[in-house]
């Protein structure tokens, strides 16, 4: 623990240091946190949206539970930092839906407590300040076939059923209701597509390139049409030194030049 609470103090230092501030944004949860800026990931996509003019922070744990989150809330967290999140983007349930080992070791949380933890979770962060917002994920589906595929002499069984995700996703949803909290519906979400099952997924549950393009989808629709003062939709930001220079690109004229600090032509998708 004071190994993890030196490190993470290090990082809060270390951004505090780069100047001039832009909005943070926090990415908070398990897996599907940690390896968003892999397999064209939403974390990297976001990073690409919001490049200079808001700054992606990755609090990503692969394999952890609602349980170990509360366990470094404070220090991921902490409330007296000099500068807090603009938005926090929460996901944890996944592991939390696994079903109980025999052991009663392993990640899974039974629902009571794991609806307790994520309140816990979430006014924390709202406590953080005034002008701190928060986007929950729900515990998206699997791919129940692939799970069940996905043997290994390593591991024990995975129980991971889209009954048990979908029960965890709707009391997910139902807390950010009570908490004014905005949620997005991820069981629902992709499966929208007929495809789902096969694009969706690297392995049956991590998302790949198609399951994440939803993800984004999803969360820019929640910042655009979110009534937050300032607004968060990275066209309302401000990028961060735009203005014209001698120094941009020569233009086709030989006179002029042309500013390129606000292009978005190279992107494979144009994003609303």
């Amino acid at each position: 623990m004071t190994n993890t609470k030196s490190s993470l103090t290090l990082l809060h230092s270390c951004t505090d240091m780069v100047a001039p501030a832009r909005p943070q944004f926090v990415l908070f949860g398990s897996s599907i946190v940690q390896l968003s800026f892999g397999h064209g990931g939403w974390g990297a996509h976001l990073s690409d949206i919001y490049a200079r003019k808001a700054d992606i922070v990755l609090r990503g744990y692969y394999g952890w539970n609602s349980r170990r989150a509360l366990q470094v809330l404070d220090q991921v967290f902490p409330k007296d930092a000099a500068t807090q999140p603009s938005l926090v983007i929460v996901y944890f349930g996944g592991n939390d839906s696994m079903g109980p080992h025999l052991s009663g070791l392993g990640p899974h949380v039974p629902l009571h407590e794991y609806i307790e933890n994520m309140r816990k979770i979430l006014i924390h962060i709202q406590g953080l300040s005034e002008r701190t917002r928060i986007i929950v994920l729900s515990c998206p589906p699997v791919n129940e076939e692939k799970v069940r595929g996905n043997t290994s002499g390593v591991l024990s069984e995975l129980v991971r059923t889209n009954e048990l995700c979908q029960s965890y996703s709707e009391a997910c949803i139902k807390l950010c209701k009570e908490l004014d909290v905005k949620v997005v519906d991820l069981f629902n979400a992709l499966q929208k597509r007929d495809d789902w099952r096969n694009v969706c997924f690297t392995d049956g549950i991590h998302l790949a390139a198609e399951g994440s393009k939803i993800v984004v989808k999803e969360i820019l629709n929640v910042v655009k049409e979110a009534d937050w003062e300032p607004c968060l939709h990275w066209k309302s930001l401000s990028t961060e030194f735009a203005e014209d220079s001698p120094y941009d690109l020569v233009a086709a004229d030989g006179k002029t030049t042309l500013n390129p600090s606000e292009w978005t032509f190279y992107r494979e998708i144009q994003w609303d």
